[in-house]
């Protein structure tokens, strides 16, 4: 051995102590440090995407995040009735722990430990909230609850676009949401929870079953009109769904004050008036640490038309740090274009928002040329 590798050898010898290094090799990415309040996130469904079917599958999610600047995974955790975690509550509840596709895994483990060892937030998103099931594919809510039930004025289960729904003023079926909400948050290290356009939310055509008519009898000294926009009934109806939310806020926050609570509602006032969410009061009074509406739409002007409401009459000047628009990357065969993605991040940019949230994680394949200069 040459005096010029044997030196060459002991420099690297003392590296490998300094660094607890004993082989050299490349160092694993990690994202780019950015400010904890800039919003750089996808979520993660189950449909569409067979990322959540193993653990390799999550490793990639995290790669890729990684690779191309996000910071943050909205991770869908129950939807069709099911978690996508082990729940005792479900299990006594309704006699199944998880969806039965993840029998004998934990998903939601697996990708906190994937994504943290990376720096990579994980928030728990509810995607269905309060629906129970769609087109009836799943019934083992209702079947085990069926007073459970939101009703129209039919009398029939409320359905709208094909997902059936639970009593969202219903005080057990709200305990249920939240005790559903705090088993994660107490049994995993997640970073925060996620409530959408069904959480909290209820279809104006609801509250037409007995309990709901009663109290409102009872509140109002008046029967609830058969005009669902009528606006004593809109507004009442709106505040219960407001309670919960401030309700869901502090039983969060007192179970673990780190954890974010984090919801991207439908667009205001289309939401408020189609599914009862007044999210500028959530905003207004605190309720929430993260906002982040839903501007999915398939054209600039309609885009930037939207943002603007959002931006200048719906989230006081003062909390825009917690505002990043939700951005359409992906639905079914649709994927935004490049000049469309450019054009709206763009205008979330002239608006002072330096993030956003993508839906979804599958859309970031066929874009990787976008998203490889978006965020570096």
């Amino acid at each position: 051995m040459s005096k010029f590798t044997s030196t060459l050898l002991l420099c690297w010898g003392i590296f490998c102590l300094a660094c607890g290094k004993t082989t050299p090799d490349t160092p694993a990415p990690t994202p780019k440090e950015t400010p904890d309040y800039v919003i750089r996130g996808l979520w993660l469904p189950n449909v569409d995407t067979q990322a959540l079917n193993s653990r390799e599958g999550l490793k990639q999610v995290v790669n890729d995040c990684v690779t191309y600047g996000f910071n943050r995974i909205y991770v869908c955790v129950w939807n069709q009735g099911y978690t996508h975690y082990p729940s005792q509550l479900m299990k006594d509840t309704f006699g199944v722990a998880i969806n039965p596709k993840y029998e004998g895994r934990d998903p939601l483990k697996e990708l906190i430990e994937e994504a943290h060892a990376k720096k990579i937030k994980v928030i728990a998103w509810y995607e269905y909230g309060f629906a129970s099931d769609y087109s009836g594919s799943t019934t083992h809510i209702l079947d085990k609850k069926p007073t459970w039930a939101g009703r129209s004025q039919d009398g029939k289960v409320l359905t709208k676009s094909g997902f059936r729904w639970l009593n969202a003023f219903d005080p057990a079926v709200q305990k249920f949401m939240i005790d559903l909400i705090l088993e994660a948050v107490k049994n995993y290290d997640i970073d925060g929870i996620q409530g959408d356009d069904r959480l909290p939310a209820l279809p104006v055509e609801g509250g037409y079953d007995d309990m709901t008519k009663a109290l409102f009898k009872k509140e109002t000294g008046q029967d609830a009109p058969s005009n669902t926009l009528d606006s004593q009934w809109l507004n009442w109806r709106t505040g219960k769904l407001n309670g919960f939310m401030e309700q869901l806020y502090t039983q969060v926050k007192a179970a673990k004050k780190s954890c974010i609570v984090s919801m991207a509602p439908s667009i205001f006032p289309w939401g408020r008036d189609n599914y009862l969410q007044d999210w500028p009061t959530w905003v207004k009074n605190g309720w929430v640490e993260e906002i982040i509406p839903q501007v999915y739409r398939y054209d600039i002007a309609s885009y930037q038309n939207e943002l603007n409401k959002v931006v200048n009459t719906q989230v006081p000047k003062e909390r825009l740090s917690i505002l990043s628009p939700g951005v359409l990357l992906k639905a079914g065969s649709y994927v935004a274009t490049p000049e469309f993605l450019k054009q709206m991040t763009d205008a979330n940019r002239k608006a002072g928002l330096p993030g956003e949230v993508f839906f979804h994680y599958e859309g970031l394949k066929t874009r990787k040329d976008f998203f490889g200069g978006l965020y570096q």
